[in-house]
């Protein structure tokens, strides 16, 4: 895989990440360098950590479909980026939540559930990894310091400014994923 290809993958997958850490950032007031780090660590780290779960996980049974690995690695990418446009393009309902959830301290009590829940999608770009010529190590760590880099400066964004950017976020990050989806299948016929 490619460094841009690589580095597109991190951007796409550190939206979600993104656009819960501007409700973080527009609960928290202030941003202070404290805060955007712990944000930033637990978001970049969890990001990081999922990828290499799902790349062990995709590697014990990629021999079983090696002749159609590509088309699994579409079908994963595709349906991460649908279903991000899907809820950029859909109601509010998740914004006033994600804000409620974000007004709560920066605690690992409160930060674990929301670090799990916006890296699930890179779990599944773990599996894709497996199937793929990738060097996981440098991959992973690609996609931990985009996504921290990411989440540190979204809660600088939504301290100043809210939750303006937050749906642009998630519809840039599924657009992204779905063209990488399209040029890894592509490739591959």
């Amino acid at each position: 895989m490619d460094f841009l290809t690589l580095i597109l993958i991190a951007v796409g997958v550190s939206m979600d990440a993104f656009a819960v850490s501007i409700c973080k950032g527009l609960s928290l007031g202030k941003a202070t360098l404290k805060g955007c780090s712990i944000v930033g660590l637990w978001f970049g780290g969890f990001q990081a950590l999922m990828p290499v779960i799902g790349y062990f996980v995709g590697s014990s049974f990629s021999h079983l479909i090696e002749h159609f690995d590509h088309w699994v690695a579409f079908a994963l990418l595709a349906i991460i980026g649908v279903n991000m446009i899907r809820e950029a393009l859909g109601k509010d309902d998740e914004e006033i939540e994600c804000c409620e959830c974000s007004k709560k301290a920066l605690s690992a009590r409160k930060m674990f559930p929301m670090a799990v829940a916006t890296s699930i999608d890179a779990l599944a770009v773990g599996v894709s990894f497996a199937f793929l010529d990738v060097d996981i190590w440098s991959s992973v760590g690609c996609i931990g310091l985009t996504t921290f880099l990411f989440s540190a400066v979204g809660v600088k964004i939504g301290s100043a400014f809210g939750t303006r950017y937050k749906s642009k976020a998630e519809l840039t990050g599924g657009i992204i994923l779905l063209l990488i989806g399209l040029k890894i299948l592509i490739e591959h016929i």
